[in-house]
């Protein structure tokens, strides 16, 4: 197998990595903000707590879909958690943009994109994986 070859086995690796890690963000917002739902409507949280578990709700999401994108890349894990942050943020607009009818840019829109990229990133420098340790060389 040539290096060409290689190079395009490991840019479909990656990117599945990042759709698939982009899908499964979004599950579990939708899982978190379910949950966050069950606990406005039984009077655990109130409704004030919404941007807040909003934003919670993506960084953990984009956390979970960045450590799946970073399992599938070789190299350079930051960019594949962010890149997943992305995906996440953009299915996040496309569902909006079906549920509304058009696009609105407010504080919470920029929160939401906040958290993703933070998940992301946070799931790109903690998702590394394995270092070798370095073995001092014996002098003689």
């Amino acid at each position: 197998m040539g290096k060409a070859e290689e190079r395009g086995i490991n840019a479909v690796q990656m990117a599945t990595g990042v759709v698939l890690g982009g899908l499964l963000a979004l599950g579990i917002e939708l899982m978190i903000l379910l949950l966050g739902s069950l606990a406005v409507s039984n009077g655990i949280l109130k409704e004030d707590a919404a941007p807040q578990l909003t934003a919670a709700a993506c960084v953990l999401g984009c956390f979970g879909g960045g450590l799946l994108a970073c399992a599938r890349w070789k190299s350079r894990r930051l960019l594949g958690g962010l890149a997943a942050g992305v995906v996440c943020y953009l299915l996040i607009l496309a569902v909006g943009l079906l549920m509304s009818d058009g696009l609105t840019l407010d504080v919470q829109t920029l929160v939401e994109l906040a958290g993703c990229l933070c998940g992301g990133a946070l799931a790109g420098m903690l998702g590394g994986g394995k270092r070798k340790k370095r073995v001092p060389s014996r002098k003689k």
